[in-house]
């Protein structure tokens, strides 16, 4: 499986988010990826709740939903939807949607933890005052591996991967728009960190630079990371791509020699 990383700078105009997505698709496409990966909130990032729930949709319809359905059959990939706001009745969630080449959603993953966040003296970040948390634990199948899903602040809580692995996780995906204080401190060493304890290909897709008119900003540094910690692909300070393929034969050596799922007491 080779793995493409879109590493966005949303902002608060969701067409224009949508557009930059669909031209770092097809830039990402020409190196034929199996899987493509967006980051958390890629079709607006917004400025509170009223913002973002107004770019909300209710699954099927909506722009950005069609656009990633078209997206993955127009360049004949898996898309892994990063993750956008969908309404259901009243309740609004932070999910993901995964689309095969032939455009069929094969996957849904509402974010387990929220991102609630009061520094004294410093920024507030309410994500429950947006989105309900989901429960359910999720895994697709892309190029004959199994994928599982996460969202940027699930990567804190250390259960929720054991429960990916326990699925029988190949992969791990995690789109994030990981702050920028905390993720120049936490995002490449919880990241490994999980890579290390699950065993999986570990990819982490963020968002980069400023949002919300300059007044919060993200950490991007989007990585692919193997079954040892070894970070083997990073995309830079910048909106771009990077790819990475995933080599199953070293994970299945790195699985037979440290037998850690064996071992397990608890």
């Amino acid at each position: 499986m080779k793995i493409a990383m879109i590493q966005m700078n949303s902002q608060g105009d969701k067409a224009a988010n949508i557009a930059m997505a669909g031209e770092l698709i097809a830039e990402a496409a020409d190196d034929q990826p199996d899987l493509v990966i967006l980051p958390e909130y890629w079709a607006l990032l917004g400025n509170g709740p009223q913002e973002m729930h107004a770019s909300a949709e209710t699954f099927p319809d909506g722009d950005a939903y069609a656009a990633m359905k078209s997206w993955a059959m127009t360049h004949k990939v898996t898309l892994h939807g990063g993750s956008i706001v969908e309404k259901q009745g009243n309740a609004h969630y932070n999910t993901t949607v995964v689309f095969n080449p032939d455009g069929e959603e094969i996957a849904r993953y509402r974010k387990m933890h929220l991102f609630d966040v009061d520094v004294p003296g410093g920024v507030s970040h309410r994500e429950s005052e947006m989105v309900t948390g989901g429960d359910d634990i999720v895994t697709y199948e892309c190029a004959g591996l199994t994928v599982g899903c996460s969202i940027c602040y699930d990567i804190r809580f250390p259960e929720l991967f054991r429960a990916l692995r326990d699925k029988g996780a190949d992969v791990i995906a995690l789109p994030a728009a990981f702050t920028l204080m905390t993720g120049k401190d936490h995002w490449e060493v919880l990241a490994r960190a999980r890579a290390i304890e699950t065993q999986t290909h570990f990819v982490a897709v963020g968002q980069f630079g400023t949002h919300a008119e300059g007044k919060r900003a993200c950490y991007g540094h989007s990585m692919v990371i193997d079954p040892w910690g070894h970070v083997v692909s990073q995309v830079g300070d910048h909106i771009g791509t990077a790819s990475a393929k995933v080599d199953s034969e070293y994970a299945r050596r790195v699985r037979q020699n440290v037998p850690v799922q064996d071992h397990r007491v608890l």
